[in-house]
């Protein structure tokens, strides 16, 4: 006998390959489009303030509160480098698709500010493409940097009435696909490399990983439930991983790089002074630096996909200034940005669902890898929020 619930979707607003909730989907989707999901950012001093009211809806923050983080965007005339990054980013893609012959359209939308995701999907839509394949411009496993993209998927598809007409499947977190890490490979040799070859011993190096701060009881609920990755949870645990294996490589091509010591830092905490976030903080680290022996610092945006405002504010600014008074030599590596190398891979990851490649196929740098398609039940639950509905995933 057959219940009510038999044909009911284990994952709403999925594909029917993912609609039955694999963690991994082996077999072949025919996608007719990818959808770049994007954060957003403003791109004059008028937007500042509506942007920073979206980012925080929900919160109550008022605008006075809002004006302290606004300085940063007032800083650079109120617009922020990531929409333009984007732009650069979907161009990429576009010529590394057709350099392949895959035909698919890209179309991209923010959650917070101009070009919404709405647009797109409505755009997609309309256009007649609705089996859509979206890629997050965000490697790591938390709320913030996954399930949201989530949430706002399926509130946009319920928004615009095309929730039975279109679905939207998500790219895995690729935090530790080869295309992502080799950047950041590259970036921290160039700097041990010249701080070696300016004459600083190797243990007068440090490597700092540095990335974004989220609320310690969202670290905690980041990743699946049955996964033990640490009382942090995946967060940090892949941002070590990570870093693991970025100085691994690094020591493999330079052998006296094994006595840089290295660790993780935050940056960019907004919550209230009463809210544990993730510590330590980055600046706080380089001030205690120069006790430990320590003479030049590589700072190393391991956290961020381009050179977003947190990277131009908090780290070209703030902590390149703090290295400064701390009499520290310092570098900056570089962002994956539009890398070859970075782009190449996220356009594996698309071929890998178009294809169907099997999980034991799949690249990945740590042995966290290769993350699940489908996110499982419970993943990175935002604790002030509880869950709300959401694609490209198993429900609670």
């Amino acid at each position: 006998m057959s219940s009510a619930t038999d044909n009911v979707p284990l994952v709403r607003f999925a594909s029917p390959a993912a609609a039955s909730g694999a963690p991994h989907i082996e077999t072949p989707v025919a996608y007719d489009a990818l959808l770049l999901a994007g954060f957003g950012g403003p791109e004059g001093q008028d937007d500042v303030i509506p942007f920073l009211r979206n980012v925080t809806r929900g919160r109550g923050i008022p605008d006075e509160r809002l004006e302290e983080v606004a300085h940063h965007y007032r800083h650079f005339g109120g617009v922020s480098p990531i929409n333009a990054q984007n732009r650069v980013l979907k161009a990429a893609l576009e010529a590394e698709l057709a350099r392949r012959g895959i035909d698919l359209p890209v179309y991209w939308g923010n959650r917070n500010w101009a070009p919404y995701l709405e647009e797109a999907v409505t755009d997609a839509a309309a256009s007649g493409h609705t089996t859509l394949l979206a890629l997050a411009t965000s490697a790591y496993s938390s709320f913030s940097s996954c399930r949201q993209y989530r949430e706002d998927f399926a509130r946009v598809l319920e928004s615009t009435d095309l929730a039975g007409t279109v679905t939207i499947d998500k790219i895995r977190q690729f935090f530790d696909h080869p295309g992502f890490v080799q950047p950041f490979i590259d970036g921290v040799r160039d700097a041990v490399a010249g701080f070696l070859a300016e004459g600083v011993a190797a243990s007068a190096i440090r490597v700092l990983f540095s990335t974004h701060s989220i609320p310690t009881a969202d670290a905690e609920r980041s990743g699946p439930r049955d996964m033990h990755l640490g009382p942090e949870g995946a967060y940090p645990a892949q941002h070590l991983a990570v870093g693991e294996v970025v100085m691994a490589a690094v020591a493999a091509e330079i052998p006296e790089a094994a006595d840089v010591a290295w660790e993780l830092v935050y940056q960019s905490r907004s919550g209230p002074p009463t809210q544990p976030w993730l510590e330590p903080d980055v600046n706080d680290v380089i001030a205690e630096l120069p006790a430990k022996g320590v003479e030049a610092v590589a700072i190393v945006p391991l956290g961020f996909v381009s050179d977003h405002m947190e990277v131009l504010w908090d780290l070209d600014t703030e902590a390149t200034d703090a290295a400064a008074e701390a009499g520290l030599r310092s570098v900056r590596t570089p962002t994956p940005g539009v890398d070859p190398v970075f782009v190449s891979g996220l356009v594996d990851l698309v071929e890998e669902r178009l294809n169907g490649t099997p999980a034991a196929d799949r690249p990945h740098a740590t042995d966290l890898g290769p993350w699940f398609d489908v996110c499982r039940p419970g993943c990175c639950e935002n604790i002030r929020a509880g869950f709300k509905p959401a694609a490209s995933g198993i429900a609670p």
